[in-house]
């Protein structure tokens, strides 16, 4: 918890974030807020109140810079602001209630009931696509040696901030998102968000934030990552170069992007059943993608079935750097499609 903010904030503007946490039902959405984002519906449901008023409550927190207002769909879901004097001012705040308070004992016990909700629709959800999800999982190498390898290109460098576009299941964020003090995962999808949500709910990753977009056009306000990632996104896209640059614009001078995708491949029944638009990438196609975004070259693995493995596909991971600025991180200087040589068994 971070109380002593490098930032400055105006008498007005402190003012008006004190008055707008000083309200009973207003402290009491902070402190749920801070266990999980939630709707205006979620809300009123913990709360015991109306519409109209859990929404004139949320306006004037949200007026006040303490929470966050984002859509999925037709959902608006409400989450603990980013400013890091806010947080100083709220987390403070939070950090001094009483968790076996009456009041704040009882919203918590509601709130389990709205996950467990949460729970049961994403567990439907689930179930209904689990045979195509598990099909193709048979396909590839497993997931954990991916990540494995994942962990391992990333190395031990710090990482201040990730996003995660194309989140899925939410899995690649439950891997980095401890590391991180700022983790954001994008999805086009409100299902898979659900799927997403209830996951990293259960992991017990509070503050990792959620949100509906598109990787074409990501939000103006997602920029300056440390980190971003593209995992098995790109095979689904008529224009993955694109995505890559509105990847890239997403960084910070110097931070790092992460591609993790099949390596060429001929399962066409991926492209007729399972909406794959591209069969996997070669080598020169993804050296093209990161040089037209302006990423340079760092390292390449390529993770191959072992012998015996009935997974016939392989899955390649690139890692780039913003070449803005090189910072400490250093990079080859042979030839970017020579770095693509690393083969892990």
């Amino acid at each position: 918890m971070r109380f002593a903010p490098s930032e400055k904030v105006s008498f007005p503007a402190l003012l008006a974030a004190l008055e707008a946490a000083g309200g009973e039902t207003r402290l009491r959405i902070l402190a749920l807020l801070g266990e999980a984002e939630l709707t205006v519906t979620e809300l009123m449901a913990i709360l015991g109140q109306s519409q109209p008023r859990v929404s004139r409550h949320l306006k004037l927190l949200v007026e006040a810079g303490l929470i966050d207002r984002h859509r999925e769909g037709a959902w608006a879901f409400f989450r603990l602001g980013e400013s890091q004097v806010v947080e100083a001012i709220r987390d403070r705040i939070v950090a001094l209630l009483d968790t076996d308070d009456p009041a704040i004992a009882a919203d918590k016990h509601r709130l389990a009931a709205v996950r467990s909700e949460r729970k049961s629709h994403a567990e439907a959800y689930f179930a209904r696509h689990a045979t195509d999800w598990n099909r193709i999982r048979a396909l590839h190498v497993a997931e954990a040696r991916v990540e494995a390898a994942l962990l391992d290109v990333l190395g031990n460098a710090s990482i201040d901030s990730v996003l995660d576009l194309g989140t899925g299941t939410g899995r690649i964020l439950e891997v980095l998102a401890p590391r991180a003090s700022r983790a954001v995962g994008l999805d086009v999808s409100p299902a898979m968000l659900s799927i997403a949500r209830n996951r990293l709910d259960e992991a017990g990753l509070r503050r990792v934030q959620l949100r509906q977009g598109d990787a074409y056009a990501l939000p103006g306000d997602l920029n300056r990552f440390d980190l971003v990632i593209l995992h098995q996104v790109l095979h689904y896209l008529d224009d993955p170069a694109r995505a890559v640059r509105e990847a890239a614009r997403a960084l910070k001078p110097g931070g790092r992007l992460v591609v993790v995708d099949f390596a060429p491949h001929r399962e066409e029944a991926l492209r007729e059943h399972h909406a794959h638009r591209r069969l996997g990438f070669a080598v020169h196609e993804i050296e093209g993608f990161l040089a037209d975004a302006g990423i340079a070259p760092v390292t390449a693995h390529t993770v191959s079935p072992a012998p015996g493995d009935s997974a016939t596909l392989a899955v390649s991971l690139w890692l780039g750097r913003d070449s803005r600025i090189e910072g400490d991180f250093p990079l080859p200087n042979s030839s970017f499609r020579s770095s693509f040589a690393t083969e892990v068994a």
